[in-house]
C-alpha cells in the first residue's frame, strides 16, 4: 500500500488540485468512517480524481457512448490499472478492501467507466495469480498501465447464470488450440487489446473448462455489433466471436480444466468490485438529493423541511451504510481468503446492488420531474446501476449460492 500513497501524496496536488463540492463534509466522510489514515488517504485520491476527471464528463460521456481511454490512462498513472496486481509488474500491490474503496469513490465520479476499470482489474489479477511467470512479464505491464486493456468473457448467448454449461470449444492442434464459438454482453469488446476466456478443453461440466489469453489481432477473432444499452455507455459491449482462432498453448492460463475454478474465484470479487461501483452511485445519489432538497421549496419553503423527505433520506443513508458494511466486510474475507467467502460476496452483493438502485431511484424521486431530465446526473446513476443486479451473477444466483451455502450439512 505504501507505494500508491506515496505516489498519491507525490501527484495528487500538482496533477488534481483540490475537489470542490457543495456537499457537507458531513456527507462526504459518511463513506470514511471507520477507515484508518491510509486507506482515507487511498479515497480522497481516487475521490478527487472522480471529480475532476470523471464528474465533469460523466454525462457527455454516456450521450456519445465514448470510451475515455486517454482519462483512463491518466488513472493508471496513479495505479488504478493493476490495483491487486504484484508490484513487480506495475501493480499497486493494494488489499480487497482498499481496492473496493478505491472504486467506490471512482464511481461517485462515473459509474460505467469505473465498472469497466473494475472488470479490466479482475483479468489482469487472474494473469497475476495463474498465467505462467512468462505471462505476467509479457501482458501485466502494459495492462498496469493500461497501455492495454483487457475484457473477461465467460458469458454466452446460450450460457448465462448457467456458466458451467458453456459450449465455446478449444481444441489442441501442435503449437496452438484452435478456439470456436462466441461470447455474449462483453465489455470492453472490440476496444480492448486482451481478451480472457473461457472455453472448452474436456468433457461437459465444470472441470472442462480452461482459461486463456487471447489477443486481439489473433486470426480468427472478431467482434460483433456495438450494442445499444440503457446504461454503461461509456464503454463499449459487442460479442467476441472466435472461428478457427488459433491461440498458442503457451496461453492456456493454468492447466487444463482450471478454468472454471479461476472464472468463479474472480467473480467472488467481482461481485465485491460491482458491489463497490453501487456504493458509489449511492453516494454521489444521496449527495445530489440533499443539494437539491435545501435549495428546491415548494409551498414556501425548502423540501428539506419536510418531515417526509427527512425520513426519506434518513432511509436512503441507512441502507447506503449497511450496504458499505457488507461490501467491506465482504472484501476483508476475500483479503483473508476466508472458508466463506462465496456466500458472503454473494449475500454482499445481493443487498448493495438492489438496496444502492433503490437509493438512486429514490434520489430521482425526490428530484422530481427535474430528476428526469438529462441535464441531471441522478438519472446516468440510476440507469448505470441497475445492470449490477444482473452482471457478475443475477441476483437470483446470488440467492441460489447463498442457501446452498445456509443448507450445507
Amino acid at each position: 500500500m505504501a507505494s500508491l500513497i506515496t505516489l498519491a501524496a507525490r501527484r495528487a496536488p500538482v496533477r488534481l488540485g483540490r475537489a470542490v463540492s457543495s456537499v457537507s463534509s458531513q456527507v462526504r466522510n459518511f463513506a470514511s468512517t471507520p477507515l484508518d489514515h491510509d486507506q482515507k488517504e487511498l479515497q480522497s485520491l481516487a475521490r478527487t480524481f472522480a471529480d475532476n476527471e470523471f464528474a465533469p464528463k460523466m454525462q457527455e460521456w454516456d450521450e456519445n457512448q465514448h470510451f475515455p481511454a486517454d482519462v483512463l490512462r491518466k488513472g493508471a498513472e496513479l495505479g488504478f490499472g493493476g490495483l491487486y496486481t504484484r508490484e513487480d509488474v506495475g501493480g499497486s500491490g493494494l488489499g480487497r478492501l482498499e481496492t473496493s474503496i478505491i472504486f467506490e469513490a471512482l464511481s461517485t465520479g462515473c459509474v460505467s467507466t469505473t465498472a469497466y476499470i473494475s472488470i479490466h482489474n479482475m483479468c489482469a489479477w487472474m494473469i497475476d495469480s495463474y498465467g505462467s511467470e512468462e505471462q505476467r512479464q509479457k501482458y501485466l505491464p502494459k495492462l498496469t498501465s493500461m497501455e492495454h486493456f483487457a475484457s473477461y468473457c465467460l458469458t454466452e448467448p446460450g450460457a448465462g447464470s448457467d456458466a458451467a454449461g458453456l459450449s465455446t470449444t478449444a481444441v489442441k492442434k501442435g503449437s496452438h488450440y484452435v478456439l470456436n464459438g462466441s461470447k455474449a454482453f462483453i465489455s470492453g469488446g472490440g476496444s480492448s487489446d486482451v481478451y480472457v476466456i473461457m472455453a472448452r478443453t474436456g468433457g461437459s461440466g465444470p472441470k472442462g473448462i480452461s482459461c486463456f489469453i487471447v489477443e486481439k489481432g489473433f486470426k480468427g477473432l472478431s467482434f460483433g455489433k456495438k450494442e445499444n444499452k440503457l446504461g454503461w455507455n461509456s464503454q463499449e459491449t459487442r460479442a467476441v466471436i472466435m472461428e478457427d482462432c488459433e491461440v498458442p498453448v503457451e496461453n492456456l492460463v493454468g492447466g487444463e480444466g482450471q478454468g472454471f475454478s479461476i472464472a468463479m474465484k474472480g467473480l467472488n470479487g467481482g461481485r465485491v468490485n460491482i458491489g463497490s461501483c453501487s456504493l458509489g452511485a449511492a453516494q454521489a445519489s444521496l449527495e445530489a438529493a440533499l443539494e437539491h432538497v435545501k435549495v428546491r421549496k415548494q409551498f414556501n419553503q425548502p423540501l428539506a423541511h419536510f418531515q417526509n423527505t427527512q425520513f426519506k433520506l434518513a432511509d436512503m443513508a441507512t441502507s447506503l451504510l449497511s450496504s458499505r458494511l457488507m461490501i467491506r466486510q465482504a472484501a476483508t474475507m476475500l483479503d483473508q481468503n476466508h472458508p466463506s467467502v462465496a456466500s458472503y460476496c454473494a449475500m454482499a452483493k445481493l443487498h448493495a446492488t438492489d438496496e444502492c438502485f433503490k437509493i438512486c431511484d429514490d434520489s430521482l424521486q425526490l428530484h422530481g420531474g427535474y430528476g428526469y431530465l438529462k441535464d441531471y446526473k441522478v438519472n446516468v446513476y440510476l440507469r448505470d446501476s441497475r445492470v449490477h443486479r444482473i452482471l457478475e451473477g443475477t441476483n437470483e444466483v446470488m440467492r441460489m449460492v447463498a442457501s446452498r451455502a445456509l443448507l450445507a450439512e
